[in-house]
């Protein structure tokens, strides 16, 4: 309701889905397509600003539901295939149309629900799956589910979809560092002394607890968004802009990251857990249906990492990595901070520095030195070169999914992860899991609200650097 569907009716609106799309929606909700369009008018149509009323009623025409409880028992005792009959009726003499089957379920009902679609007969060569992370909670779950549902798709029907690679920004720093020839030069270690990926967030996790106890933050972000905004800052130049090329070079990325393990892992990475601070709970006190475990004592609610990657153009040069919930601002961003030119002349000045901002406000900042202005001598003053895509561009800027949603139907897989990327990202993650589970110690607690754990702020510091916290 609140991402899919606008994404959808967005795509309808822009003439991008063919006259004869429908929409189905599998749920155990038991509603009729009258019932599940009245509940979308309802809670979509608000979503929707500025929304022409011909296409939304066109939209809401394509919506169909099917009641289906996968893996589920008929009074008999045998497998309850009712919905799985309404669905092929309702998919009957159309099998020459492309069919995307999303998975908003848990990433444990991925092979079972796959499973089913092939024993309905509705699986067709000109059929895909989108499946939405977490893809596992680490190697050998991610390498259980690759193989289910491979068994049934082949890895070119299968989108394992990462809003995140659909942002603006995101696609803009592909453009940025390849199609204009200023930066290539010194894009590497001569020239960069560090690189910051920041996505952190102002919300707790009200009524999930349950889930994120079992996930944290290293699984639930580090995994999945931001080794792939690592992966887009750090891949070499692909050949061409080819659907399998770029992920080629984003492999090699993860495969070149350098192994925490050990008592690296201490060194290297930071966890933290929120406390009560003022009117904001910590994460044992969030609301949730049970009271909280010795597993939700453990778990971390942030994440900070300096990882390496090893290879020639990256050598020597950290990329920090840093995500948590309850902290002071909602911000995701890729900071390239530049080494200080060779002999200042002038006094006072500060390295160059790269933002890219993917939210709240997408955009690109260079923060550049400049004479202040005056008679008398040279002072120097940081100032910012920006480009906001809002004021920039008058289109409208899509949303990250209807971006991909739209890419999955045109069968286009650039922005989603393949398997070997995905299992290279947990290849790496499942070290630092591993020592901090055998682990006596207890996440960092850092008060709600605050910029996260004192760790995090020493993990740069002993190097003499510092976070990235410009609230502008």
């Amino acid at each position: 309701m609140r991402k899919l569907l606008p994404a959808l009716y967005h795509g309808d609106r822009e003439g991008r889905l063919a006259p004869g799309t429908r929409v189905i929606a599998m749920s155990r909700g038991g509603l009729t397509d009258e019932d599940f369009r009245g509940k979308v008018d309802a809670e979509v149509r608000d979503r929707i600003p500025g929304g022409d009323p011909e296409v939304w009623r066109r939209f809401l025409g394509r919506l169909h539901h099917v009641s289906v409880d996968v893996g589920g028992r008929a009074a008999d005792g045998g497998a309850d295939r009712s919905g799985w009959d309404a669905l092929s009726a309702l998919l009957a003499g159309h099998e020459d149309r492309d069919r995307v089957f999303y998975l908003a379920s848990p990433p444990r009902t991925f092979g079972v629900f796959c499973r089913e679609l092939a024993d309905a007969g509705l699986v067709t060569p000109r059929s895909r799956v989108v499946l939405e992370k977490p893809l596992g909670h680490d190697l050998i779950s991610a390498q259980r589910i690759n193989d289910e549902v491979g068994a049934i798709f082949d890895e070119r029907q299968i989108f394992r979809i990462d809003h995140y690679l659909g942002k603006e920004t995101v696609q803009n720093l592909l453009v940025l560092r390849f199609a204009n020839a200023f930066l290539e030069p010194i894009w590497n270690s001569l020239w960069i002394d560090h690189v910051q990926i920041t996505a952190a967030e102002t919300v707790g996790t009200p009524g999930r607890r349950g889930y994120y106890d079992h996930a944290g933050a290293l699984r639930d972000m580090v995994q999945n968004h931001l080794l792939q905004l690592l992966c887009l800052t750090a891949m070499e130049p692909p050949a061409r802009n080819d659907r399998e090329a770029i992920r080629d070079e984003k492999v090699k990325v993860l495969q070149a990251l350098r192994p925490i393990t050990g008592g690296e892992v201490e060194r290297f990475t930071v966890r933290g857990q929120y406390v009560e601070s003022g009117d904001m709970p910590g994460y044992l006190d969030e609301p949730a249906s049970t009271p909280p475990t010795e597993e939700s004592r453990r778990v971390e609610t942030f994440t900070a990492i300096r990882a390496e990657i090893r290879n020639w153009r990256w050598a020597g040069v950290p990329f920090y990595l840093r995500t948590g919930k309850r902290l002071p601002r909602r911000v995701s961003e890729i900071v390239v901070q530049f080494k200080d030119v060779p002999h200042s002349i002038f006094p006072g000045g500060t390295p160059n520095r790269l933002v890219l901002r993917l939210q709240p406000e997408e955009g690109i900042r260079l923060h550049i030195m400049a004479k202040e202005p005056g008679a008398g001598e040279v002072t120097l003053k940081p100032v910012p070169l920006t480009l906001s895509f809002g004021e920039t561009f008058t289109a409208r800027v899509p949303e990250a999914y209807e971006r991909l949603l739209m890419d999955v139907l045109a069968g286009n897989p650039t922005l989603f992860m393949r398997r070997d990327e995905v299992e290279a990202a947990w290849r790496w993650i499942d070290p630092i899991l591993a020592t901090w589970e055998a682990s006596d110690q207890l996440p960092e607690p850092y008060p709600a609200g605050s910029a996260g754990p004192a760790g995090a702020h020493d993990l740069l510091a002993r190097s003499g650097r510092a976070w990235h916290e410009d609230v502008s």
